[in-house]
C-alpha cells in the first residue's frame, strides 16, 4: 500500500476544512469581529498548510486500490476529526481537550451530542463553524471532496463505494460521477429550501441557514441553549420535520422522484415502511402523552410527539421538549427509533430501515423453510431478488451493532451511569442520534459525563458513522489480499 498516496488525498480533504474555517472566520468579521474570528483564521492557516504539504509534494495518481480507499476514508474522517478542535481549542471556554474531541466529532458524525451548559455564549463564527462541519460530516467526508475535487478521476469509485453504506449502493443505478452531482443537488437544494422557509416561519437569516444546514445533515446542533423548543413555532416545527424526514430518505430516491423516474419514493418499499414507522410511532406516543395528561389536549401531544420522534429516528437530536418527564411507554418507543432510525443513502445513522425490512423477511423465509424444507426461498425487497452475500452482510451488521451498543452500556455503567442513562447514552452515540434520556437527555448535555466515557462515546459515534466494519477493518489492514 502505497501511503503517500493515502496522505495524499486525505491532504485534499483538509484543504476542504480550512475552506469552511475560513468562510466561518469571515462570518465571524462580519459580526464584529467577535472573539472567534483569531482562532477561526489561525485554525484555517493551520489546516491549511497540513494539507498543502502532502498535495504538492506526493504526486498525484488516478488507480488507487481498495486499500488505500478504505485508509483515505477512515484516515481523512480520524483527521478530519482532530483538525476540527482547533478552533475550540484556541478560542477556549468550555473547550478543555476532550471536550474539544468530543465536540469535533459529534459534530462531523452528525451525531449532535453536546459538552456545552451554554451555546448562546458562543461567537458567531464558531457557532457556524460548529454547525457548518456537521454539514460537511452529513454527506460524509470524502463525498464532500470528491463533489468538488473532479481531479480525483477514477479514483471517486473506490472512494464512493466505501463511503457509502454498504446496503445503499444498489439503489444508485448511476455512474460516480453522476452520483456525486445528484448528491450535491439534493443536499445543497434540501439545505436552501429549508433555509427559505425557515426565515418565512419567522428565523432571522443566521438562525434559518444554520438550522438548515443542521437538519439536512440531520445532526441536531442549534444555536439556543433550549434548542427548538426556544422559538416555540408550530410553523418552524413543520418545516424542520418536513427537512429532517427528507434528510432521513435515500438521496437518490429523492431525485428519481424529481425527475419524473418510477423508481421513486412512492413506489419504495423501505421509504414506505419509513414513513408508516414515523406515523405509527408519533401517533402512539402521542396518544401516551394524552392519556397520561402530560399536555392538555390531543394535538398538542401530537404535535410534540411527532417532533420528537422524527427527530430521534432521523438521528437529527433537536428538542421542543424535555423527553424526560414523558411516560416509559414513549420513552421505549423514542428509544427503538433511536435504534432503527432512517433509510441507507441518507445523512441518518443507526441500524438503518433496510436492514429491519431484511431482517423480518429473513424471519418470514426461515419459518417458511420450517414449514416446507425442500422449498427454495429467496428474499426479495421492492421485487429485487436479494444476493446471498448482501442479507449475510446486514445480518452480521446487525449482531455486531447490538454487540457494541451492550459493551457501550456496559462501559457506562461501569464509570458510574444509571441503566437508563448509561444506555441510552450507547444507543446515542452509536446510532449518531444526539440526545439520550436519564442525564444525557433533550434538554440536558453530556457535560457532565467522565473524561473516560466521553471518549468512548466518540469511538461510538465513529463505529457508528462509518458503518462498523469501515472502522474496524483499519485494524486489519495487514491481513489483505
Amino acid at each position: 500500500m502505497r501511503f503517500q498516496v493515502v496522505i495524499r488525498y486525505i491532504g485534499l480533504v483538509l484543504l476542504i476544512f480550512a475552506a469552511f474555517m475560513l468562510l466561518s472566520a469571515g462570518i465571524a468579521w462580519w459580526s464584529g469581529p467577535d472573539s472567534s474570528y483569531f482562532p477561526l483564521l489561525l485554525s484555517a492557516l493551520l489546516t491549511a498548510l497540513l494539507g498543502l504539504f502532502p498535495t504538492i509534494f506526493v504526486e498525484r495518481s488516478e488507480q488507487i486500490s481498495s486499500k488505500e480507499g478504505y485508509c483515505i476514508v477512515v484516515g481523512s474522517w480520524l483527521v478530519a476529526c482532530l483538525v476540527g478542535m482547533f478552533p475550540y481549542l484556541m478560542w477556549g471556554g468550555e473547550f478543555t481537550l476532550i471536550n474539544a474531541w468530543f465536540e469535533s466529532v459529534s459534530g462531523l458524525t452528525t451525531t449532535g451530542s453536546s459538552i456545552l451548559t451554554d451555546i448562546e455564549a458562543l461567537p458567531r463564527g464558531l457557532l457556524f463553524w460548529r454547525i457548518s462541519s456537521a454539514w460537511v460530516g452529513g454527506i460524509g467526508v470524502v463525498m464532500f471532496a470528491l463533489l468538488i475535487l473532479p481531479s480525483m478521476g477514477r479514483s471517486k469509485k473506490v472512494l464512493s463505494n466505501v463511503e457509502l453504506s454498504a446496503v445503499s449502493h444498489d439503489d444508485y443505478h448511476y455512474r460516480t460521477q453522476r452520483i456525486v452531482q445528484i448528491l450535491l443537488f439534493v443536499y445543497v437544494g434540501l439545505t436552501a429550501t429549508s433555509t427559505l422557509l425557515l426565515k418565512v416561519a419567522g428565523m432571522n437569516w443566521f438562525d434559518a441557514l444554520t438550522h438548515a444546514m443542521s437538519a439536512s445533515a440531520t445532526c441536531g446542533f442549534g444555536t439556543k441553549n433550549l434548542s427548538i423548543a426556544y422559538f416555540n413555532s408550530p410553523l418552524i416545527e413543520a418545516v424542520l420535520i418536513g427537512t429532517m424526514v427528507i434528510g432521513g430518505i435515500h438521496f437518490g430516491l429523492i431525485y428519481a422522484t424529481l425527475i419524473g423516474s418510477q423508481a421513486n419514493i412512492w413506489r419504495s418499499e423501505v421509504t414506505r415502511t419509513y414513513f408508516a414507522f414515523l406515523g405509527c410511532g408519533a401517533l402512539l406516543i402521542a396518544l401516551s402523552l394524552w392519556f397520561t395528561g402530560i399536555y392538555p389536549g390531543f394535538f398538542s401531544s401530537l404535535r410534540h410527539a411527532l417532533f420528537q420522534f422524527v427527530a430521534l429516528t432521523t438521528t437529527s437530536g433537536f428538542a421542543t421538549a424535555n423527553t424526560n418527564l414523558w411516560p416509559s411507554f414513549a420513552i421505549i418507543l423514542l428509544i427503538f427509533g433511536s435504534i432503527v432510525c432512517a433509510c441507507a443513502g441518507s445523512t441518518s445513522g443507526g441500524l438503518k430501515m433496510n436492514r429491519l425490512i431484511l431482517a423480518f423477511k429473513m424471519l418470514v423465509a426461515r419459518l417458511k423453510r420450517q414449514q416446507h424444507p425442500n422449498a427454495i426461498i429467496r428474499v426479495r425487497m421492492d421485487g429485487v431478488l436479494q444476493e446471498d452475500e448482501v442479507v449475510h452482510t446486514a445480518m452480521i451488521f446487525i449482531v455486531t451493532y447490538f454487540m457494541l451498543m451492550l459493551l457501550g452500556t456496559l462501559i457506562n455503567t461501569l464509570f458510574g451511569d444509571d441503566l437508563l442513562t448509561g444506555f441510552s447514552s450507547a444507543v446515542a452515540c452509536l446510532g449518531n442520534v444526539g440526545p439520550g434520556f436519564g442525564e444525557v437527555g433533550s434538554m440536558s448535555n453530556f457535560a457532565a459525563q467522565p473524561a473516560v466515557l466521553k471518549f468512548s462515546g466518540t469511538l461510538l459515534m465513529l463505529f457508528g458513522r462509518l458503518e462498523i466494519f469501515g472502522l474496524v477493518q483499519l485494524f486489519f489492514i495487514k491481513w489483505w489480499r
